[in-house]
């Protein structure tokens, strides 16, 4: 890894989750496409994960077939930026062992920095098996380990396993995303019980409880001593909406006041409720997030490869309520500065 990504992955940084612009017609609007990685650059953030949760795992599928498309256009317009500033390439990885290495191969011959190793639809591997999994695919690139909220796809892991995975050589980070206390302690203390503790960076990927988990120092007895550990950054579905403010926002927790920015945090959470759904198991989390690019310019439509894929019942409402209620945390201004330069 190019020593400057490395030391920024440890800094800190936000990375949102790369959206999919799709046409009516749910084939791929490139333009748009191009357009939203461009406008993470412009926002500041430190970089992208392209082929995840947020981008749709059906992308994969052979009558889709956007995988590597989505990679390429990504790098493409990150090489074209010719940032002065590191900046991290993160590809989503998925499926059986086989066809992790190959999407994780496909990353590395684009530039990618990380895989976000995804652990979902594995329900037949014992744990065991999902830790040799993970090392395998850490043997072709750097590994962003990652905990799935079983609600889209994933599954409860013990603390055994998470002992076990950041022992692995090229576990390099790990996002913790399960909207739990438990489970993401587990991970925390897991990190903070390895001797590879300080080479492995924690983003939350806690949309529930974001700035909380930025603000807050976790402390865990370790052999005698205690070990403190906090969360670098973020990887996270909501940061790929109002990002210029996610960017100044992430400033403030780095130097802020904590009561100020605890407040915040509740705003924030606030409007992931509206933005991902959980009301509905976060069945409109996608769309919700298509809805406000939409309403910003971003993005044409809210369309999805899967028709299943669309807002809940009340939940513009409820994005129209948070929008008014926090405009403070949006970035409406910021995006119609950036469209009129950026014309597709």
């Amino acid at each position: 890894m190019n020593p400057s990504v490395k030391e920024l992955l440890y800094a800190g940084t936000v990375i949102p989750a790369h959206p999919l612009a799709l046409t009516a017609e749910r084939r791929l609007d490139e333009a748009r496409q191009r357009r939203l990685t461009r406008y993470y650059i412009a926002a500041g953030a430190g970089g992208v994960a392209v082929g995840v949760h947020t981008t749709q795992f059906e992308i994969r599928k052979p009558e889709v077939n956007l995988y590597e498309t989505v990679l390429r256009l990504a790098a493409e317009e990150i090489t074209k930026a010719g940032l002065q500033r590191p900046f991290i390439k993160v590809a989503g990885i998925c499926g059986p062992t086989e066809q992790a290495l190959a999407e994780a191969r496909l990353a590395v011959s684009y530039g990618y920095d990380l895989g976000l190793v995804s652990l979902g639809g594995l329900k037949d591997y014992s744990e065991d098996q999902l830790v040799k999994h993970i090392a395998a695919v850490a043997e072709v690139i750097p590994v962003f380990g990652f905990y799935l909220q079983p609600s889209v796809g994933g599954r409860i892991l013990s603390y055994r396993f998470w002992e076990q995975m950041v022992n692995i050589p090229n576990v390099m980070a790990v996002k913790t995303a399960p909207f739990n206390r438990y489970q993401t302690l587990d991970v925390v203390r897991a990190v903070c019980s390895s001797p590879r503790r300080d080479e492995i960076a924690l983003y939350t990927g806690n949309d529930d409880n974001i700035v909380a988990d930025l603000l807050t120092t976790y402390r865990f007895p370790v052999n005698g001593k205690m070990v403190e550990k906090k969360f670098a950054g973020g990887l996270l579905g909501h940061w790929s909406v109002w990002t210029k403010k996610v960017t100044e926002l992430f400033a403030e927790i780095k130097t802020g006041g904590q009561d100020a920015l605890l407040r915040k945090g509740i705003a924030v959470t606030d409007m992931n409720a509206a933005l991902f759904d959980p009301a509905n198991a976060f069945r409109g989390s996608i769309a919700g997030i298509h809805e406000v690019l939409r309403r910003q310019g971003l993005l044409e439509g809210i369309w999805c490869i899967e028709d299943k894929e669309q807002l809940s019942p009340g939940q513009l409402e409820e994005i129209d309520r948070v929008t008014a209620a926090y405009p403070e945390l949006t970035d409406d201004d910021f995006v119609r500065s950036f469209l009129e330069k950026d014309k597709i």
